[in-house]
């Protein structure tokens, strides 16, 4: 499974249960898949694989971000990762602004690892999709 790992300070030494599946905000007049394939190309730096989709639902994270997910076969390189960014003041209350990555990195991991790895909340869709194979 293809996961991303949160870029920026705060996450910086975080490994387990902080990746995620590239995810977004639902823009006016844009449909969930819309969305999927916009985040996957902002934070991965290539387009989604072309092929045949299928919806896993939603979860809500722990924040109450409700999060829909696609499964789809694919292949994509991911070591030369390229990210969309957002600013931070950084360190805190020093009025400096740095740009940081969305993403820091993405990788392939096998079930057990992406269970380690994810977001609690998203791993209801491992278990979507296992319950498909």
């Amino acid at each position: 499974m293809l996961l991303v790992h949160p870029g920026g300070p705060f996450w910086q030494k975080r490994d387990e249960g902080v990746w995620s599946i590239p995810k977004g905000e639902l823009a006016e007049n844009e449909t969930g898949i819309d969305v999927a394939r916009r985040e996957f190309q902002e934070e991965v730096g290539v387009p989604a694989p072309d092929g045949e989709l299928t919806a896993l639902g939603a979860v809500t994270q722990a924040a109450g971000k409700l999060v829909h997910a696609w499964a789809l076969a694919g292949d994509v390189e991911v070591t030369t990762l390229t990210s969309n960014t957002f600013e931070l003041e950084w360190p805190p209350r020093s009025g400096k602004m740095q740009q940081f990555p969305e993403v820091d990195r993405a990788e392939w991991f096998d079930l057990d690892a992406t269970r380690r790895k994810l977001l609690p909340a998203q791993c209801a869709f491992i278990d979507r999709l296992e319950a498909l194979l």
